[in-house]
């Protein structure tokens, strides 16, 4: 953003496609490293003007409430108005959100999916003896193969058996002392690519059945919006907030108002995470009916975009791997 003659916030067209840049992804689950690596790589520099990015950097952006059009009033405060010094508010003195202040870089919706995204991937996968296991993006499987003996993600592990290197695939419980005795099977990475592509080749043949199951997936997943309920919020807000006005004005009390407002905030915040899931999980059924429409032949060979794109996890059993796509499908491959 720059501000006009008017001190009023407008878009930067270049500087705003990096924002959707960095949003696009690591929603599509690429590291902050990453991400500030690939800038650096194609020459952006920050908003500094410096060719260097930090993790830092990554992280202000994708959390900064000002890429969907709201500001967040008084972050700092003068502290001495002879040397006009400022300092970060840590409460001390009042903070006022204002919701669509300027035209956004970034939708709403996607502004609360990679909200959700940094939470997840802060704490991602919890064992079942409790330990929780941070979010790995080194590998495109990281995280997202488990086991169907104990629930423990895989990890992943260079072998070397009689000189002879291989990079399997093995339950946590078995390389680290967790607590859990467990003997699933190892498996060949190439062995779990193999499984993908069949899985995928799978829904490719039987397109006929899987696409009435996404469109009646789409229905239901309509059926469970709550748009009607965030608008009654926001109507109440409204009202709210002039009668605070009036109250602040007058000097009277103002405190019930101002819980309810609060309270208020938290519905409209958890309503809004759930319908930009809900939309989420609408486009990733979308997609995956698109993929099966428009892709007129098996594939042939493993796609690491096309499994980042499509598959959410992949289950080992025994005698067999179940297949999770992110549409919600599920397919049983046997080895």
């Amino acid at each position: 953003y720059t501000k006009d003659e008017n001190k009023k916030l407008v878009i930067v067209p270049e500087e705003a496609e990096v924002v959707k840049r960095i949003y696009r992804e690591y929603l599509e689950g690429a590291s902050m490293l990453k991400i500030a690596r690939g800038l650096e790589a194609d020459g952006i520099l920050n908003g500094a003007g410096n060719e260097r990015w930090h993790t830092s950097n990554i992280n202000h952006i994708l959390r900064n409430e000002k890429y969907i059009g709201d500001a967040l009033l008084q972050k700092t405060y003068t502290v001495d108005f002879l040397t006009k010094k400022r300092v970060k508010n840590s409460g001390l003195v009042p903070q006022y959100y204002v919701e669509n202040n300027h035209e956004p870089i970034i939708p709403r919706e996607i502004f609360m999916q990679v909200q959700e995204e940094l939470i997840r991937r802060r704490i991602v996968h919890t064992s079942p003896n409790g330990k929780k296991r941070t979010f790995s993006s080194n590998h495109c499987f990281s995280q997202m193969i488990i086991c169907g003996n104990c629930g423990e993600v895989f990890s992943r592990v260079h072998w070397n058996n009689r000189g002879k290197k291989s990079i399997v695939w093995r339950c946590a419980s078995r390389l680290e002392n967790t607590g859990l005795f467990c003997d699933a099977r190892t498996v060949l990475e190439s062995t779990i690519e193999q499984i993908l592509v069949t899985a995928i080749n799978n829904t490719l043949s039987g397109k006929d059945t899987f696409l009435p199951t996404l469109q009646d997936n789409i229905a239901t997943v309509l059926n469970q919006g709550n748009d009607k309920t965030l608008a009654n919020i926001e109507e109440r807000l409204e009202e709210l907030q002039m009668q605070l006005l009036k109250l602040a004005s007058s000097k009277a009390d103002y405190e019930d108002v101002a819980e309810e407002i609060h309270q208020l905030r938290d519905q409209k915040q958890k309503l809004m995470i759930e319908n930009a899931n809900r939309d989420e999980l609408k486009k990733r059924i979308a997609d995956m009916s698109a993929f099966l429409r428009n892709q007129p032949t098996t594939i042939t060979e493993y796609d690491e975009q096309l499994i980042r794109r499509l598959i959410e996890k992949v289950t080992v059993y025994e005698d067999k791997f179940t297949v999770e796509f992110k549409s919600g499908l599920t397919v049983d491959v046997e080895e």
